[in-house]
Order: C-alpha cells, then sequence, then structure tokens
C-alpha cells in the first residue's frame, strides 16, 4: 500500500487535531451547561412575572402556599401566602419585608436585600462555589405535563447539603427543588401544581388579605449609634478558621425585634450556603456552670448551634449539617479593634 506523501500527512494530521479540539470544545460546553441552567434558572426566578401555588415538605410536615412576583420599572413586588390554616403572609416592595404573623397577632418589618427573592434558598454557582460542588445534568424528564432538566448540586464534603432541581426547559423556572443531606436524603422539598407567568400583575395582588387591626408592629433595624470619642474601642468578633470555602460577607451590630440590647451579626458563606453568627453582649446573670453548657437544635432543614465564649452568648446558625454551625460558632473569638 503506497504511503501517503507528506502533504497529505500534514493535512491529515491538521484535521485529526481539529476533530480533537472540536471534542474537547463540546466536552466542555456539555460540562458548562448545567450551571448554565442554574443561572436561567435564578435569572427567571428574579426576573419574571408570576404567580403560583406549590407544596413545601419539611420534617414531615407539608404546607401549600401561593408565591405572586412581578418586575415593573424595574421594582420589584412579591408576595407569599400561606394557604394552610396559619394566614401567615411576607409581602415584600423593594428592600422592604412584612411579615404578617396572624397567629401572633404582630406584624414584623424589616430590610432585605433588593434582589433576594422570597423563593431563596436555590443555588448559584459560580467560581467560589464550583470548587467544592459536583453539578451534573443527570436526565430529561416529564413532569407536570412539562420538559425538565434534572441537575444535581452535590457537595465535595460533610459541611453543606446538596441539591436536585427538575427545571422547566421552556421557562427555566425550578418546578421541583430537593434539599438533602450529605448522604443523599430529602430534607426538604418544593413542588410546583401551578405556575402561570404573566406579563401583567395587577397592584392589588401585593395587599394582605387578613386584617391588622389590634397587631403588634416590629421593625428590624441596624443600629449606627454614635461612638463617644474618648470610649475604649471596641472588641471585634471573628472567625479563627472556617470550613473550606467559607469566608466572611458581612459584619453588623443589629437588634432583633422584641429586644432593645444590640447583638453582632457576622455572616459566613461559601457563595450558595450560609452561616449567621449572632454575639450577645456579655450578660452578669451567666454563671460557669452556664457557660459548659452548649445547646444544639434543628429547625426544619436549618441547624443551630449555641455556646459562650468570653462569657458571651454565639450562636450560629444556618441551612447547613449541624458540624457546620458548630464548627463556625467554636472558632469565633473576640479582637481588639483595628
Amino acid at each position: 500500500m503506497p504511503r501517503p506523501r507528506s502533504s497529505e500527512r500534514s493535512n491529515a494530521f491538521a484535521l485529526s487535531s481539529l476533530f480533537t479540539l472540536a471534542l474537547a470544545m463540546a466536552g466542555t460546553a456539555l460540562a458548562d451547561e448545567p450551571g448554565k441552567w442554574l443561572e436561567r434558572m435564578n435569572e427567571a426566578l428574579t426576573s419574571r412575572n408570576y404567580d403560583g401555588t406549590f407544596s413545601h415538605w419539611q420534617g414531615g410536615k407539608v404546607e401549600t402556599l401561593r408565591i405572586i412576583h412581578r418586575v415593573q420599572n424595574g421594582a420589584v413586588s412579591e408576595r407569599l401566602v400561606s394557604l394552610d390554616g396559619s394566614g401567615r403572609e411576607f409581602i415584600r416592595t423593594g428592600s422592604n419585608l412584612a411579615c404578617y404573623l396572624p397567629d401572633k397577632r404582630t406584624v414584623l418589618v424589616e430590610s432585605r436585600p433588593a434582589k433576594e427573592s422570597l423563593l431563596s434558598g436555590f443555588p448559584t454557582i459560580n467560581d467560589q462555589t464550583a470548587s467544592f460542588y459536583d453539578i451534573k445534568e443527570v436526565t430529561r424528564t416529564r413532569l407536570v405535563g412539562r420538559d425538565t432538566h434534572l441537575i444535581t448540586v452535590t457537595p465535595k464534603d460533610e459541611y453543606r447539603y446538596g441539591y436536585r432541581l427538575w427545571i422547566d426547559e421552556s421557562t427555566a423556572m425550578p418546578l421541583k427543588t430537593q434539599l438533602c443531606d450529605t448522604h443523599g436524603r430529602v430534607i426538604e422539598q418544593v413542588v410546583f401544581g401551578s405556575l402561570t407567568l404573566s406579563s401583567r400583575i395587577p397592584d392589588a395582588a401585593f395587599k394582605p388579605e387578613i386584617s391588622t387591626e389590634g397587631f403588634q408592629w416590629l421593625r428590624s433595624e441596624d443600629p449606627t449609634p454614635p461612638r463617644d470619642p474618648g470610649a475604649v474601642d471596641p472588641v471585634v468578633w471573628d472567625a479563627l478558621k472556617l470550613p473550606p470555602g467559607f469566608k466572611m460577607t458581612v459584619r453588623k451590630a443589629q437588634t432583633l425585634p422584641g429586644s432593645t440590647d444590640p447583638v453582632d451579626h457576622l455572616v459566613f458563606t461559601d457563595g450558595l450556603a450560609s452561616v449567621s453568627v449572632f454575639v450577645e453582649e456579655k450578660s452578669q446573670t451567666i454563671t460557669p456552670d452556664d457557660e459548659r453548657v452548649d445547646e444544639s437544635a434543628r429547625v426544619g432543614s436549618s441547624s443551630a448551634f449555641s455556646t459562650f465564649i468570653d462569657g458571651h452568648k454565639v450562636t450560629a446558625v444556618g441551612e447547613v449539617p449541624p458540624a457546620t454551625v458548630r464548627f463556625i460558632a467554636n472558632s469565633v473569638q473576640a479582637g481588639p479593634h483595628h
């Protein structure tokens, strides 16, 4: 069999190289695609107008809720209503959130990041989070009569939870979401029973249905009292060590609703999971026996852990495994203000 001439060999090599490069580029595109679906989902949740009813399962209890979301002239309005007895309503206008709690005859008003939806907790993947989670498209399937992409977000260690998301192919809305523990067990689930995307939603859709006559109104504010120039520099709380990927993003003083004493509020996040730490002022009523008692709790999918450090009660809470809040709370230390 005659050997190919050198020019033919060069052309064959070039074609082979191009083919290899094309395969590599296709592989990269496929690898990026699950992350792109998460981007589209978060864009849909924050930019679309929608009205939907969903069931929320957590800790063996199921609640039915309605969510209404509107973006009009750049302003975001949202209303989340419990349809199962309690009558709780959450209404957000921009960065102002009002929580109507009929069972407590209370309305709690607080600030919330303007871009943060009441349907929070959906994963957002960036360069920071990609190192600590594996993102894959498992399959394409039908759900409530719609074509969906099943995307999994799996943590690479024991310090964070994972997700399974069924994302609608045409609207990029999450029709079903599961929060999973480190063993893959479902600890929280949201499933939409109905979902309508509307071009126009009237103002009346964002008015509370309940009467607030006789209700107590509580406002959560971040105090910024003027400092006495002659005062000693206050301590600054920080964590000496953190789980891999976590870093502090917030440090501020805050007055919790129903309290007059400010607390130091720290937030640590890996870009997806986050933990809030509250450090209370030193109490003269705390005894050495009190300081020996640590407290752990699970509230739905959230974990909480409290301990005492230098006479201050430190509480860490977040939608993360118990080991994570314990790790962070025990790492908190006080240092001088610089």
